[in-house]
């Protein structure tokens, strides 16, 4: 009976006077005892010294009960013989982690396999504790201060203080631990962790090798990702979803109402009596249960533990950080949540093409020129948009404002390098340009400031491509970079747009004159180079840098979606030296209209470069394309304009890295709420 001595801990020294306990029926107590058995849990069985006025309380396991008499058995019948000889039955112990029922029942019989009572007419209920107290199912824990290590398991837990026990392996050690001091818990199931913080400690039980900490979490608030001005409201849903989960730490299926929720998080509300969340824990496994039968899957933690309310009746609100998500099921619930803040704001939902096509026609997106460049792909075009707009792959979002049936505004965005989305497609009728052109942009923001903090994103840059004299994104997009004034996170970079059309054959190459694919040394080259006269982010937006695996992953995925996607990486060079570099991107016909991701952004890094080279090097790289003509994006755009080479228009390159997305968002507030006049 190794165990009973530590059970003398069951019954706490807060516990209620027997004055204050309530009385409760024999039908009530054999029903608890019924469902003891059941579960395969035991009760306690206190035992007086005969001749010391001491007492120990042993484990049994009751039987089956029908009414009056119970029979138990030892849990632990080894050495019982001689603990009976010198101790008497005094009463039973049948706790439940927050209330315990004391019966002084008559003792029938007992020897070193069991006992038998006759259970009296009532016992009495006392409260314990102010929240339960639930045995921990098999979790590893290890205790750390300052540089002295204890492995040891959970013993039991509530969201504000929990147990570890075990043995010391070199008990000595015990006597290096200052209670006064904080220690750190690391808890484990398996290889996965599940919590891991700071704890001051209650009690300290040892014995000549075990010993048993009782402990108290710290903080009730913990801080998981940066400070962020701009947080998406949370939306409280009716009817509001649940959350089910198995309890890491305890092994119990908990289900609990949410109160609000956001693409980031969650709050729920639990009984402080029967709460079970620890803050800093992780949660993994949680179903987003809807009314409809939806059900979305997730990673979460919690962050935050605050008790409100009166004595008696007090609520515990905890918040939750989603951690991992499906993505798909992240483009469910934000689809859920925008509807909740706009009816009129869509997320990736299922669209009439028809009526798609005749919107960007009637607002001028598809312009004459534009139309001339790819009437030819019409129908790979059309095939194309029918599997971006109502298979909602996870490449690519839409963002529509659909009023009555009508789209009034829309805007797109797709992921086309490794950390980094392009935002595309914005147009707006002219009716309700402002209204709904605002209001995509609008929808926008909310779904980056949500999806940043996510890896399954790689949302690290957005980007985007307008014409200087397009006023909209120039108020927006280069109006924010101006006023932001800072290249490093956010920057613009001007480019000369051309179609290029190969004619003849191929004249022979001038000694010293290569095309090659590009080196690691070259792109150390061209990041030396674009730092220099920019100081913006399209290299590291774009993912050319040394090492880099050239979007291989990224391609993959658009393969295994029936898209096509490839990355070309070439550099002229005159006797060794880089002259122009060459990103080749090839991808569907139309997968933006003005086929911006399917065309080649040239470089030039020796602006000396004779324009016949650098013609020469387009020729043999339009080798990759089809069609009338091969669009080309050159930076600097000065090369272009002093060398008088071919130019259509000028685009600039809007990039943001999304770790300044809070001052991006400040400015678009002030300009969503002028009305278009930031201020």
């Amino acid at each position: 009976m190794g165990d009973a001595a530590t059970t003398l801990h069951a019954v706490p020294s807060d516990a209620e006077s027997p004055a204050t306990g309530k009385s409760v029926s024999r039908g009530h107590l054999v029903n608890r005892l019924n469902y003891i058995n059941f579960q395969d849990q035991t009760i306690l069985v206190s035992l007086r010294h005969l001749a010391y006025d001491d007492s120990i309380l042993l484990r049994a396991r009751p039987q089956p009960c029908e009414g009056e008499r119970l029979e138990c058995r030892w849990d632990e019948p080894a050495s019982i013989k001689q603990i009976l000889k010198t101790y008497r039955f005094d009463y039973l112990l049948i706790a439940d982690g927050k209330k315990y029922l004391v019966v002084n029942s008559e003792l029938l019989s007992m020897d070193d396999t069991g006992l038998s009572l006759l259970l009296p007419p009532a016992c009495r209920e006392f409260q314990a504790r102010k929240i339960r107290r639930h045995p921990a199912s098999p979790i590893s824990a290890q205790l750390l201060q300052h540089g002295v290590l204890f492995n040891c398991t959970l013993f039991d837990f509530t969201p504000v203080s929990l147990r570890v026990t075990g043995i010391w392996e070199r008990p000595e050690a015990l006597n290096w631990i200052n209670t006064e001091e904080p220690v750190h818990l690391r808890l484990s199931r398996g290889d996965d962790l599940i919590f891991s913080g700071s704890f001051e400690i209650m009690s300290l039980y040892q014995g000549r090798k075990e010993c048993s900490f009782v402990l108290r979490q710290h903080r009730n608030n913990i801080r998981r990702f940066r400070t962020k001005t701009y947080r998406n409201e949370r939306q409280e849903l009716v009817p509001s979803p649940n959350i089910v989960f198995d309890h890491p730490l305890i092994g119990k299926r908990v289900n609990l109402k949410m109160a609000d929720i956001s693409g980031t998080g969650f709050a729920v509300e639990e009984n402080e009596e029967e709460s079970v969340l620890l803050p800093g824990m992780m949660i993994p496994g949680v179903k987003i249960s809807f009314a409809q039968g939806l059900t979305l899957d997730c990673t979460a933690q919690v962050l935050s533990r605050n008790v409100t309310g009166e004595e008696g009746e007090r609520t515990v609100r905890c918040g939750c950080a989603v951690l991992e998500m499906e993505i798909h099921d992240h483009v469910k619930l934000l689809s859920i949540l925008h509807q909740a803040a706009d009816r009129n704001a869509y997320v990736s939902t299922g669209v009439d093409l028809d009526e798609l096509w005749d919107f960007f026609f009637q607002t001028g997106f598809i312009y004459p020129g534009k139309y001339a460049h790819f009437q030819a792909n019409k129908e790979r075009i059309k095939d194309t948009y029918a599997r971006l707009y109502n298979e909602s792959p996870h490449i690519a979002r839409h963002f529509i404002y659909l009023d009555r049936g009508a789209i009034l505004g829309h805007m797109a965005m797709v992921r086309f390098y490794h950390d980094s989305w392009l935002i595309h497609h914005h147009a707006a009728r002219k009716s309700a340009s402002v209204r709904a052109g605002l209001a995509v942009l609008e929808q926008v923001g909310r779904y980056l400031n949500e999806l940043e903090t996510f890896p399954f994103a790689h949302l690290r840059y957005v980007f985007c491509y307008y014409r200087p004299d397009n006023k909209f994104p120039a108020r927006v997009f280069g109006g924010f970079a101006q006023r932001h004034g800072d290249q490093g996170s956010c920057s613009l970079d001007l480019f000369a747009y051309s179609h290029y059309r190969a004619e003849g054959e191929e004249p022979p190459w001038p000694e010293s004159w290569a095309l090659v694919p590009a080196s690691d040394f070259d792109l150390t080259e061209l990041a030396r180079f674009y730092r220099h006269l920019s100081g913006g982010l399209m290299t590291d937006a774009f993912d050319l840098h040394p090492g880099a695996s050239g979007n291989g992953d990224l391609n993959e995925q658009y393969r295994g979606l029936g898209f096509r996607k490839e990355l070309y990486l070439y550099s002229l060079r005159k006797a060794g030296s880089l002259k122009v570099f060459f990103l080749v991107n090839r991808t569907d016909a139309g997968f933006n209209m003005a086929e911006l991701t399917n065309c080649v952004t040239a470089v030039v890094i020796d602006e000396e470069t004779p324009p016949e080279m650098f013609e020469l090097a387009l020729k043999r790289v339009s080798r990759h394309y089809e069609g009338e003509g091969m669009p080309v994006l050159t930076f600097p755009q000065a090369y272009v304009e002093n060398n008088a080479l071919p130019r259509e228009k000028n685009y600039l390159l809007w990039t943001l890295d999304m770790h300044y997305s809070d001052h991006f968002l400040h400015y678009c507030d002030a300009l969503f709420k002028g009305h278009g006049k930031a201020h």
